[in-house]
């Protein structure tokens, strides 16, 4: 399970069934996915992309050794969740939109995408815009209260919000893995990428992504 929701949603094409393709693999499973029409496939296609180059760059393999027993063992979702984090809070440095209309804008997603979605991703998603998930990413009580949501969700009950201290130790050094690492993925979705998918630029000195976020 990964959790960069933020991140996929940056790099998606800025339609509704992309961007909503780009989340459901971390919702529904696999069969579910299948069923899906193409516009929808081919957010899942750069969802599972991105998880690939995610998973084996060495800045979130420095990460991911930061956290300690019994976190260790949650350290790919911890970095997901902190990663989007220094997204949401450093937002204006790669995007031209404001985070709350950007964010809007998914939200209207969901509900344009509700008809063609299986039961169990649309209640997800009802939850995801109701309780504002990706709205509060950018606040340290915000990452808090989506790890003790995504605590609830395991098996085995194990409360995330204790590797709060964790990063908050280790924030600067977290915050430059994120920095060296993000421009690199926006690179690679852009060299990877069929037309229309996230493409970014250079603008005075940083990669900013055109997609969903031109003026």
């Amino acid at each position: 399970m990964s959790m960069n929701w933020l991140a996929h949603l940056y790099l998606s094409e800025p339609t509704p069934q992309f961007r909503l393709g780009n989340l459901l693999p971390d919702l529904i499973s696999a069969s579910q996915l299948a069923d899906l029409p193409e516009p929808f496939q081919r957010g899942i296609r750069q969802h599972r992309q991105i998880d690939r180059f995610t998973d084996t760059h060495p800045r979130v393999n420095s990460c991911l050794q930061r956290f300690p027993a019994p976190y260790r063992r949650y350290a790919g979702i911890l970095t997901d969740v902190y990663f989007d984090h220094f997204l949401a809070r450093d937002w204006s440095k790669y995007c031209d939109v404001p985070l709350p209309q950007f964010i809007a804008e998914f939200y209207r997603d969901i509900e344009t995408c509700l008809p063609e979605l299986p039961a169990e991703a649309a209640q997800r998603l009802h939850r995801i815009r109701d309780e504002n998930w990706i709205g509060t990413y950018h606040t340290i009580e915000g990452i808090t209260d989506i790890l003790s949501r995504i605590s609830r969700r395991f098996r085995r009950p194990f409360d995330l919000t204790g590797s709060v201290a964790i990063f908050q130790k280790h924030e600067s050094a977290l915050w430059h893995d994120f920095d060296a690492f993000f421009p690199e993925l926006m690179a690679h979705v852009q060299h990877s990428s069929t037309k229309g998918v996230a493409r970014p630029v250079v603008r005075t000195g940083e990669l900013i992504s055109r997609t969903g976020c031109e003026t």
